[in-house]
């Protein structure tokens, strides 16, 4: 293992952020910031919660514990359902696409049992965003913090709910989330706004209507990323070919209402940009982090990605109004490139009428939203006495071809020479509670002590932009840009910056991201593209190893690895090597 972190970044560690709360007034001259009174509850303000905590709770080290518990059965299985009124076999939680939305409230705990009921196909189930602090072995990461979970078995995770707002749940196998293992996760908490209605969370995901994402993906390593012949709004869609099949995505305005809209970018490979023709969106949050709000009429979101928004229901109710999510160009394509009929739309009754309005206008690209108008809610000032402009940069490489016995496949690197491969029967937990060596292809780095400060600068030597997850971490976004990374001429924010678990890295640019090591265990961070993070584009965090507690691989978590190895059979393969959304792995996937 390699201490001190990170792939095409600068890497650096320094002493832990100091956190402070001041007062502002306003975000970027938009709209003005509104403060909760001492001891009102939510039904009196979207600012307050219970009565103690509110909007300027510092959640990363305050917060409710409420003792209640949230639980769900929630199963995987082979079915065959025509989303978009195309019938093809999928991979449903509980029946659907997508699957069940977990909700909960600020300081649950939130226990999920999973049943593996596919045919031929492992699988373990990730919680995008959630902290897991102190509880990295519930981040649900195959061939790291777990085996993965063979069929006909089933595992239960938990964990607290410390953050609120908005996000998604997602197979971590393969490219498995692209044929429907993935639901949405609402947290209900305080708000920077005042609205009305909350309609609840819009999952957006590109979508394969003829192939699967396994055959998809197996595609992608050999000739390049696949084109996805349609896009799905919470799960459904018209076909754009023949827009008499499948179903339009209908949601409901009440007029003379705020609405709360969470958006989730659910895909495997697109960008998306997000309107309601007519109406103005106030942004309220970004990822898990409330910030002081501000408006637009479009909406940027990459793969992983959330935002909160609220839209007023200001417009003529007699009319029907387009939803538009456009696949940006810069970075990908979709055969729906969202200019026709095959969208979702607003009603402000039950209307089924096609809209005939407008769209906004907006610049096609793959850029995040602007750094000045996410500014968090509660400040969090980086120390940045720990940063040196003289950091060794580690690079996210471009794609090359590489031989591994069935014919040249794509592969890219973080941070090393050999693309991250893990072993779904054998996970990096195992074999660091055993105190054996990592290889290579585990492509790890290491923070040791307690409270640092990291600093990564990403660099992006391809022309090819990248969103890049952290798992058990938000980090704060320094700098983010293209070109040439400078540290004594870009222009580096440590006070205040913007805040997320996803962010993108520029084509041929950088991201320069911080964060406090204050989670001791094994996270990952790799591209939320799956093509990308299956052909090896993904490191491993081994944070604080010394204070990790290897008590948590118990008899329970032995039987899951038990019964994979038990269950795989490395002679009966449908594909030739394949990988985990995230992780490669040595091991062949099978066929949905």
């Amino acid at each position: 293992m390699r201490n001190n972190l990170f792939a095409t970044l600068i890497l650096a560690v320094g002493p832990a952020a100091s956190y402070t709360i001041p007062r502002h007034t306003k975000n970027t001259g938009v709209i003005k910031r509104a403060e909760p009174t001492d001891g009102c509850l939510n039904d009196e303000s979207r600012l307050c919660w219970d009565g103690t905590y509110n909007i300027n709770t510092n959640y990363y080290s305050d917060g409710p514990r409420t003792g209640n518990v949230v639980e769900y059965n929630l199963s995987i299985q082979n079915i065959t359902l025509a989303p978009d009124g195309r019938e093809r076999q999928v991979l449903a939680i509980n029946g659907q696409i997508p699957g069940p939305t977990i909700v909960a409230n600020w300081g649950d705990t939130v226990r999920v049992t999973f049943t593996n009921e596919m045919q031929d196909n492992g699988t373990s189930i990730h919680w995008h965003g959630i902290r897991q602090l102190n509880n990295f072995i519930n981040d649900g990461v195959n061939g790291v913090t777990e085996c993965a979970l063979a069929p006909q078995d089933s595992k239960t995770y938990e964990w607290v709910a410390e953050q609120y707002g908005t996000s998604w749940y997602h197979s971590h196998y393969s490219a498995q989330y692209g044929d429907g293992v993935l639901g949405a996760i609402v947290i209900n908490g305080p708000a920077t706004e005042e609205y009305d209605i909350d309609l609840g969370p819009i999952t957006i995901s590109d979508w394969f209507a003829t192939q699967t994402a396994f055959q998809k993906a197996y595609a992608s390593e050999r000739s390049g990323p696949p084109v996805p012949d349609n896009f799905l709004v919470n799960g459904t869609n018209v076909n754009p070919s023949d827009t008499t099949q499948g179903e339009r995505f209908k949601l409901s305005f009440t007029a003379g209402k705020k609405h709360r809209l969470r958006i989730i970018n659910t895909s495997v490979d697109t960008f998306f940009r997000f309107s309601v023709d007519s109406h103005t969106m106030t942004v309220i949050q970004t990822d898990f982090n409330p910030i002081a709000s501000y408006t637009t009429d479009v909406l940027g979101i990459a793969i992983g990605q959330r935002y909160d928004v609220i839209i007023e229901a200001d417009q003529d109710s007699s009319a029907n109004y387009w939803l538009r999510t456009w696949a940006q160009s810069t970075c990908g394509r979709n055969t729906n490139d969202g200019t026709g009929t095959a969208n979702a739309f607003v009603t402000y009754g039950s209307s089924d009428d096609i809209p005939s309005t407008t769209p906004h206008e907006f610049t096609d690209s793959c850029d995040d939203e602007a750094a000045s108008s996410l500014v968090p809610w509660v400040p969090i000032t980086v120390d940045s006495s720990g940063f040196s402009a003289n950091e060794t940069e580690l690079d996210v490489s471009a794609p090359f071809f590489v031989d591994e016995g069935a014919g040249n496949v794509f592969r890219w690197t973080i941070g090393g020479a050999t693309p991250m491969s893990v072993d779904f029967g054998n996970p990096s937990i195992l074999q660091l509670s055993n105190s054996e060596t990592f290889s290579a292809e585990l492509n790890s780095f290491t923070i040791e002590s307690a409270a640092e400060t990291a600093y990564w600068v990403i660099v992006n030597e391809s022309p090819i932009a990248h969103p890049i997850h952290l798992h058990l971490h938000d980090f704060n976004i320094i700098a983010q840009g293209t070109g040439t990374f400078d540290a004594s001429t870009t222009a580096l924010n440590f006070d205040t910056p913007p805040r997320r678990d996803v962010a993108m890295l520029p084509a041929s640019g950088y991201l320069f991201i911080a964060f406090k090591a204050d989670n001791p265990g094994i996270g990952i961070m790799h591209c939320h593209i799956a093509w990308h993070a299956s052909e090896g584009l993904s490191l491993q965090l081994v944070e604080r190893a010394s204070e990790i507690d290897f008590t948590v691989i118990d008899s329970t978590w032995q039987e899951t690895c038990t019964n994979w190895n038990n269950w795989y059979d490395s002679s009966d393969n449908f594909y030739g090597e394949k990988t985990d959304s995230g992780l490669r792995r040595r091991h062949n996937a099978r066929r949905i």
